[in-house]
């Protein structure tokens, strides 16, 4: 199968505005949701306040990989990774909450270091694989745990593929540029999909000359306009 090249739309950032992508989040809100406090990562605590709220930024989250040989630096980067992902409104924070809810510590903890396992032995298909099937953790789907993937393992993963981030808002971009096929889903994607997706982004990265998480981030960037001109024309 012939692998595309990155269209013009899609631009490139540079690494520095990769790196410094920030999320604004509400501490309480997270703590509340959390099973105590000991699994809340103070590396979050010292991000800096724009306006109301503090901003994690992916150079934070992807710094905590190295504590993940331990049971806490797994909860650490697993939370951090969390709330990177979904930002302050309370609906979005109480729905990665069902993450703690839905499994006790221990199961968490079990399958979070299975994974991971399988991510620095096996490589990010293998780890993705295990998220899908036997290492499952409830409420905890692909658009999510490819970002713990991502984090704990792109500087230290099994095979050439970097694990990458995959949600809708990249799906969306890929199939309107037709970088994958017309029967893509926007979610729930099967573990070929996800090899697939790598193939297509190490490809473009490596004619790029450019790390793979930048060309991810383009085509995030790309889907995040598409929506916004979606939404835009909606409601006009």
């Amino acid at each position: 199968m012939q692998t595309p090249g990155l269209p013009a739309e899609v631009v490139i950032p540079q690494w520095k505005d990769v790196a410094g992508q920030a999320i604004p989040f509400d501490r309480q809100r997270w703590l509340a949701q959390l099973p105590d406090t000991t699994w809340w990562p103070t590396e979050l605590d010292a991000c800096p306040r724009v306006g109301r709220w503090p901003r994690v930024d992916r150079r934070t989250v992807l710094g905590m990989a190295e504590g993940c040989g331990t049971v806490e630096g797994r909860r650490h980067l697993l939370v951090a990774a969390l709330v990177w992902g979904t930002g302050t409104k309370a609906r979005s924070v109480n729905r990665r909450g069902l993450v703690f809810e839905g499994s006790t510590a221990e199961h968490v903890d079990v399958r979070l270091g299975t994974v991971l396992t399988a991510l620095r032995e096996k490589g990010a298909v293998a780890a993705y694989d295990a998220c899908r099937k036997d290492q499952r953790i409830p409420h905890l789907g692909p658009a999510f745990f490819t970002k713990v993937l991502y984090f704990a393992g792109y500087e230290n993963s099994a095979g050439l593929r970097r694990p990458l981030i995959l949600d809708s808002v990249v799906s969306l971009a890929l199939k309107n540029r037709k970088a994958v096929t017309e029967d893509w889903p926007l979610s729930g994607w099967s573990t070929t999909q996800y090899a697939r997706y790598l193939d297509i982004v190490h490809h473009q990265a490596e004619s790029a000359g450019v790390r793979p998480d930048a060309v991810e981030a383009a085509w995030f960037a790309y889907g995040t306009r598409l929506r916004r001109s979606s939404l835009g024309s909606s409601s006009a």
